[in-house]
This record gives structure tokens, sequence and C-alpha cells, in this order.
């Protein structure tokens, strides 16, 4: 009962904080340069951080800090939870690019701001259309030294399960050069893919090293980032 009741808290505190940074990125932000978009989505996230903290007793801990890119990179993420969607703005430096289904960007406000910051949304449906997509305009996010964030699995997966990795992020891996960076995490045990309740305790963030993808092709990328972020998971706690 506690549990629902914190979440519930944490959702509403959630919703107000999109309709005040969202609203504030597509106004005063769209009056300042890129830079000062890509810190108020950052804000944004670290604000939600907190709120999980204080609201519900949700914390984090990373492990591999030290691997976190500085630089334009692809960073390619387990997908979990909506926990990571919100907390990977405040953990990764604040220019970031993320690949995600052009649906999100019709959501009032959050949308808007999604649109104000250049992602990447794609048609899941298109195939090989949304994977030159990705390559193309990747390619020139990443020359403006921004970090490219994906999630290979395509949708949130529970604890446990496996699902296979798109090659979209190995491919702009392959055809960019730039330095991959692996991220397993255990979220979808505190923060269920599909529930409202977050369970109190720590979330445990792994960080691989950034490899340099030239000379790999896609698959091989792609095998590489997937055998290790499931390695680390399965390393980590299954129950709250």
């Amino acid at each position: 009962m506690l549990v629902t009741l914190r979440s519930s808290l944490y959702f509403l505190a959630m919703v107000l904080s999109i309709g005040v940074f969202g609203l504030g990125i597509v106004t005063i932000g769209m009056l300042l340069p890129l830079s000062a978009r890509d810190r108020m989505a950052s804000a944004w996230g670290s604000t939600n951080l907190w709120l999980m903290k204080v609201i519900c007793g949700l914390k984090y801990r990373i492990h591999g800090a030290e691997n976190l890119p500085r630089h334009a990179a692809i960073v390619m993420c387990k997908h979990q939870s909506t926990w990571e969607t919100i907390s990977l703005k405040a953990i990764l430096p604040p220019p970031q690019s993320w690949i995600l289904k052009k649906e999100l960007m019709y959501l009032p406000v959050f949308g808007w701001a999604l649109a104000a910051i250049p992602n990447i949304p794609i048609d899941r449906s298109a195939g090989r259309k949304a994977v030159k997509q990705i390559v193309k305009r990747g390619t020139e996010l990443l020359e403006q030294d921004r970090i490219i964030v994906i999630f290979p699995e395509g949708t949130r997966t529970a604890p446990g399960e496996k699902r296979k990795y798109g090659i979209g992020g190995g491919l702009l891996a392959e055809k960019s050069g730039y330095p991959v960076v692996p991220i397993a995490h255990n979220a979808g045990v505190f923060w269920h893919r599909r529930g409202l309740k977050k369970y109190p305790g720590t979330i445990d963030v792994v960080v691989g090293e950034a490899f340099d993808p030239k000379g790999m092709k896609a698959s091989e990328i792609t095998r590489k980032v997937e055998a290790w972020i499931e390695k680390e998971v399965d390393k980590l706690p299954m129950h709250p």
C-alpha cells in the first residue's frame, strides 16, 4: 500500500516536472543556444532522480563511472524500464541525441520538448529506411560532438527475459567509426516495464569501457555489445 502511494505521488511529480521543464525548453529555451536546452533536459533528469530518491526511496549507483563518455560516442543501453529513459539524461553529459520512436513526438509538451532538441525519431515499421536514417542523421550529430543514445532491444524487456538486439546502433558505429559505450543495469527489478510501482532500493548501473568499432562489421559490434550487457545484467540483483 505504501509503495503504491509513494509511486502515485512520484507519478504526479514527474508529470509536473514534464510540464515545467518541457514548457521551459520550448519557450525560453528556444530563445537560447542549443546547449542551454541540453542543460535544461539534463536538469529535468536530475530533478527526477532526486524525486525518486525522496518520494520512492529509489536510488542508484554507478560502476565504471570513469567510462562515461565526455565527447561524441554511441551509447547502447539495456532497456528494462522507464527509469533509464529519464535517468540517462542526468547521468550522461548534456549534449545528447536519442534514437526514439516517432510516436513520442506527438505527445503534448513532452513531444514538443523532444522536437526542440536534435533527436532521431524513427518509424520502427520502416525497416531498412529507418536504419538508413539512423546512420545518416546519427553521423551528422556525432560530428557535432553529441552523444547518441540507443536501446538496441527496441522496447523494454523484463528482467530475466532476452530479446534480439537490433543492428541499427551497430551499423551507425560501423559507418561512423565513433566509439561505442555499453551500459547495463537492473532498473526493471525496481520499476517494472509496465507497472506504476517503484520499489525502494538501489539500482546498479554498469558502464563498460568504450571500444573502437573500426574494422568491425555491424553484426560483430552488435554481438559484442549484447554479450557484454547480458553478461553484466546476469550478475546484478534480481529482487528489490
